[in-house]
């Protein structure tokens, strides 16, 4: 692979969003690396149009988010608990108009819970730093935020106290809007990437992940003024 590397947060049904940061970034989808955080689904409309233009994307890792475990469980067996579909889940199931791809089962089917580059760790929601990573359990990676907020803790003024082994831990799941941010934070090596592109005022961020350099799309709504199912 001779290209860029980046890492992309929580899309949540933004294609509009995930094409504009591809834009900004000139991302080449035949030559750089994309790491996606996971949660493509649930929020916005087009979750199938986001799924297919990550699939154009030759050098994807995807990494499975608490809202695609919900969607796989719908895609596999149609269930739809309404733990689901009140957060998002009836967007994600009225974008396939009763059909899904068989690559987007793949996709969700083979999706990593973590992934590791020369001491770069990403995942989506979390994980225990005092235990070693590959004897933590699937509910950890996807639903934890208690790395993110030990982070913040020990990062709360100038200071850059590391809680890993790792030089770099790329996380989504936890908006930066709840802490009144729409850009990535940073919080000794951690940092998160989910900008609320969930949410009404919340923004995609797509970073790369050697220079630390990052592009963010509009405010999500605005691209979807007309749709009536967010916010």
């Amino acid at each position: 692979m001779s290209g860029k590397r980046y890492v992309i947060g929580d899309i949540h049904g933004a294609c509009k969003a995930l094409l504009e940061c591809f834009e900004k970034a000139s991302f080449d989808r035949d030559h750089d690396l994309l790491v996606c955080l996971g949660d493509v689904v649930d929020g916005w409309p087009e979750v199938k149009e986001a799924f297919d233009e990550l699939l154009k994307v030759k050098n994807l890792i995807y990494l499975l988010g608490n809202h695609d475990l919900w969607a796989l469980d719908w895609f596999l067996n149609r269930k739809a608990p309404a733990i689901w579909t009140e957060q998002g889940g009836n967007a994600t199931m009225s974008s396939y108009h009763g059909d899904v791809p068989e690559s987007h089962i793949s996709l969700l089917s083979g999706a990593r819970l973590y992934y590791v580059l020369e001491n770069k760790l990403f995942v989506h929601g979390g994980f225990d730093p005092a235990r070693a990573i590959e004897d933590q359990d699937e509910q950890v990676f996807l639903w934890d935020r208690h790395l993110v907020y030990q982070a913040l803790r020990n990062n709360s003024g100038s200071e850059n106290v590391h809680i890993t082994q790792y030089d770099k831990v790329f996380v989504g799941h936890t908006p930066t809007i709840n802490f009144g941010a729409t850009a990535p934070m940073t919080a000794g090596e951690v940092i998160l990437m989910d900008t609320g592109a969930g949410w009404p005022g919340g923004v995609l961020t797509l970073m790369n992940i050697d220079t630390m350099d990052y592009v963010s799309s509009s405010p999500v709504d605005e691209l979807y003024r007309e749709y009536k199912g967010r916010g």
